[in-house]
């Protein structure tokens, strides 16, 4: 990390060059290999620390639009090594990146605000991301990323892995597969150490058990889905591939810029109607990109490249969502949760937006300036009423290692 400058974030080559020379400098306890091909087939490598039986695996890369989690993966990688006692009796591996294909499409290495992060914006579809594709698609039909991934899984047998992924704006949570009692304390403290607000009422977790502020457990199987409508269920990502050896998995989230609005655990006066309100902007502010891609799908000459399949997958995400968002009860009454789903109400259609800007750009069609303002518009009105900060890179990166350290000597712990 000393060699990048700061609101750089590393691209896949350089991640991989940077384990390339820790394993040359050290290799006794370190070795780097290839355990699989993309789709475009491009290599998927593993740094290994240590050779102990017991293992915990980390996992960089399954969101293309998360970049932290790459140099986040090398600090940890480096704070093993110089800490024997974290690889007494565990050895560390490193899955650089699980996605290279998606991350080369994702270009914003140093945003300097949500636009600039937007314009080069890319996640794709939920099919063909790594952690995810189980949850949506037939075995058979698996991408070679996840059946890399869960290759390295049935190999190592972990008992833990952590993945590291982030949001653009918000706070950091965590997200257990089983529960981590005394996780909760470690995590806190360093957030606030590095002013970086807890999520306490996450989006992506409501209705989910907590173990402590921000540290959110996956309810079990045969629990009734906090969301319905949507199409993926995280119990059957490869998070859970972990379980059939007795492992379990920590989702480590930080943000890139932050805000407290999501971390105020005051009831909200009226959450249900501001539920209903946010349904109403997500569905609003959908239809106005839909109305754009309606638009221009006669010019595209049947373009179906990875970045229209992610704008069609994200645009098809709404309705059901926001019909599960007016229940009569909110999933949970604080200010926070309504914060949190006030994000998402804003992030998804401005994902979506984003990525089909980057079609018409490319195709130099007549509706991209249009489309650019709208970009704009929404950009900057998530920074004002979320009311940014950015959160420094060597926080980000930080705040993730100190977690993931903390998740594996309580899992170590728990699995004794």
């Amino acid at each position: 990390m000393s060699l990048l400058p700061e609101l750089r974030y590393p691209t896949v080559t350089e991640v991989v060059s940077a384990a390339r020379t820790l394993a040359a400098q050290r290799p006794g306890p370190c070795t780097l290999r290839e355990v699989g091909l993309s789709r475009a087939g491009r290599p998927l490598h593993l740094l290994s620390v240590g050779r102990a039986r017991r293992a915990v695996l980390v996992v960089a890369g399954a969101h293309a639009n998360e970049p932290t989690g790459g140099p986040a993966l090398l600090a940890l990688a480096e704070r093993v090594l110089h800490e024997r006692a974290l690889r007494t009796d565990t050895s560390w591996h490193f899955l650089l990146c699980a996605d290279p294909d998606g991350a080369s499409l994702h270009v914003t290495p140093a945003p300097r605000s949500l636009l600039d992060y937007h314009l080069g914006f890319f996640r794709p579809a939920g099919p063909e991301q790594p952690e995810w594709s189980p949850a949506v698609l037939p075995p058979d039909r698996l991408p070679p990323e996840t059946r890399a991934l869960t290759g390295v899984i049935d190999e190592l047998r972990p008992y833990l892995q952590a993945t590291l992924h982030g949001t653009e704006l918000g706070g950091s949570w965590v997200q257990l597969t089983k529960d981590l009692p005394g996780l909760a304390e470690p995590f806190a403290k360093s957030a606030a150490e590095l002013n970086i607000p807890v999520e306490t009422g996450a989006a992506d977790a409501a209705g989910w058990p907590a173990s402590g502020p921000g540290v959110h457990v996956m309810p079990a199987a045969g629990a009734t889905m906090a969301y319905p409508s949507m199409p993926d269920d995280a119990r059957h990502s490869t998070w859970h591939h972990v379980h059939r050896y007795g492992g379990m998995t920590a989702v480590v989230e930080v943000p890139m810029w932050a805000s407290d609005l999501v971390d105020d655990p005051v009831p909200h006066p009226a959450p249900a109607a501001a539920m209903r309100r946010l349904a109403g902007r997500l569905l609003r502010d959908t239809r106005e990109v839909e109305r754009v891609l309606t638009e221009v799908l006669p010019r595209l000459d049947g373009v179906d490249g990875p970045l229209l399949r992610a704008t069609r997958w994200a645009l098809g995400l709404v309705p059901g969502l926001a019909a599960d968002w007016t229940r009569t009860a909110p999933l949970d009454d604080t200010r926070a949760y309504i914060g949190s789903v006030d994000a998402f109400a804003r992030r998804l259609p401005l994902r979506a937006a984003a990525m089909l800007l980057r079609v018409l750009q490319e195709t130099d069609d007549r509706a991209a300036p249009g489309l650019e303002r709208l970009v704009a518009s929404w950009s900057g009105s998530f920074e004002r009423r979320f009311r940014a900060r950015w959160v420094p890179l060597e926080h980000q990166v930080e705040h993730q290692s100190r977690t993931v350290v903390a998740a594996a000597r309580h899992a170590r712990d728990r699995a004794a």
